[in-house]
């Protein structure tokens, strides 16, 4: 259930006009400041969002005696992890249960501690993401595992040590995982159909700051000589080009004008070609993107998401209700989450025309095409969206409905406004600044 505090009246209609500010990625921050465990002395990020993931890495690195705090500027912190030690099981459970990101602990606290216990993780349900493969990989490195109450116990009995691994997939998650153990494991570690997103090449450059000696192949191998210590590192942030491209297609579904400043244009270009072929238009400039929506009817189109350099999975959900507004059909392949497009059914309910299928449509076959999955979706515009009572099911899906009651005639009830902040910062704030009329129930605005 929700409270008063996790419900947002949007009246809908009004173009999304302004400015609002990026900072650093969602999915490179708490990855950084787990890397911060494997240092020896104190290290510095800067562009540190201020979102719950960012909040639960901090409680969890306290909990094990890091100590972590503000530093001089705005959205730095400094985090020291000189008196690091075991936590109590109930209080990790306690901060980590609404987040995978304690999985990614298990590599630095093996090698500062010997042992680690992850509690059952929670995040978004937008389809399986078996954390199965990171223990296989922690085994590989020579880590045992043992099931125990709430959680897995992991011990290193002796050092870890490098070895070769073939990711199924292009995880993200587990690139991360090895990364994070290989660095300190002794030996040379191979990681071969590993993913490359920006995020990760981010990490890798905090990682070598730190002292860790790693390369990347064009064949998305990555090879990782382990050393005998790290040091701290001092870094700034790469900006979240998935919250700027969420941003970006606000602009286009509200009709409004957008600048975002922090966005960039190379992590975003695939996005950018995509934003254009559908009729947004955009201006890059050395301090962000600014999109709007140019008038005249959008075009529809074909669209598969992908790892990276492909189109992200990410940018589908918001992007998505910009398609609504289309002229004709568009054909959305959904590769990389299988249950990712469960939340087309709410704008169906708020008026827009969307089918989903089982089939690959519109592109390759991918890894879902024969496994019952509707993951392929056929978008039917332009069609008038009404406001509607909508229940946010995971953080992109979540902004996608914020823009479809900001884009909708009349009122809409959206439960579930505290599930973005996992990944927006300040999103109220920055609808107040971009002109949105939204309130809190009771009559607070927001």
């Amino acid at each position: 259930m929700t409270g008063p505090d996790d419900v947002l009246l949007v009246h809908g209609g009004t173009p999304l006009e302004g400015e609002i500010r990026v900072r650093g990625a969602k999915n490179l921050v708490p990855k950084a400041m787990v890397a911060a465990l494997l240092g020896s002395g104190p290290s510095r990020l800067r562009n540190v969002p201020d979102i719950r993931d960012v909040r639960v890495v901090r409680g969890l690195l306290q909990l094990h005696g890091v100590t972590v705090r503000p530093g001089d500027e705005p959205g730095e912190l400094i985090m020291d992890p000189s008196h690091v030690e075991s936590a109590n099981v109930a209080d990790i459970d306690a901060h980590a249960g609404s987040s995978r990101i304690p999985i990614l602990f298990c590599g630095p606290l093996l090698h500062r501690l010997g042992h680690a216990f992850i509690p059952g993780l929670g995040g978004c349900d937008i389809g399986g993401r078996p954390i199965d493969f990171h223990f296989e990989v922690l085994r590989q490195f020579g880590a045992t595992i043992e099931k125990r109450e709430g959680g897995q116990y992991l011990e290193a009995p002796q050092r870890l040590r490098g070895c070769k691994i073939r990711l199924p997939y292009p995880s993200v998650g587990s690139t991360e995982q090895v990364l994070l153990t290989a660095v300190l494991a002794e030996g040379v570690t191979e990681l071969s159909n590993a993913a490359v997103e920006p995020e990760i090449e981010d990490l890798i450059c905090v990682l070598q700051k730190m002292g860790a000696i790693i390369s990347m192949d064009t064949d998305r191998t990555i090879r990782i000589t382990g050393v005998d210590s790290l040091g701290g590192y001092n870094h700034r942030a790469l900006p979240d080009r998935l919250e700027a491209a969420s941003w970006a297609s606000a602009a286009l579904a509200t009709e409004g004008n957008i600048y975002v400043r922090g966005a960039q244009q190379r992590s975003m270009m695939t996005f950018l070609n995509t934003y254009r072929k559908v009729g947004g238009a955009f201006e890059v400039d050395d301090e962000g993107i600014r999109f709007w929506h140019p008038g005249g009817s959008l075009n529809a189109i074909a669209l598969e998401t992908d790892v990276h350099p492909g189109f992200q999975t990410d940018w589908q959900q918001p992007l998505v209700v910009a398609l609504t507004q289309a002229s004709g059909l568009s054909i959305v392949h959904e590769t990389v989450y299988e249950s990712r497009l469960g939340f087309t059914s709410a704008l169906n309910q708020m008026g827009a025309h969307i089918q989903l299928y089982r089939e690959c449509l519109g592109g390759s076959a991918c890894r879902f095409g024969q496994r019952n999955f509707l993951h392929s979706a056929v978008v039917s515009g332009p069609t008038k969206l009404q406001g509607a009572d909508l229940v946010i099911p995971d953080l992109r899906g979540g902004f996608s409905y914020l823009i479809a009651a900001l884009a909708a005639q009349g009122t809409s009830r959206v439960h579930g406004i505290d599930l973005i902040n996992r990944g927006y910062e300040n999103f109220m704030e920055k609808l107040k600044e971009l002109g949105a009329n939204v309130e809190l129930p009771g009559g607070a605005t927001a």
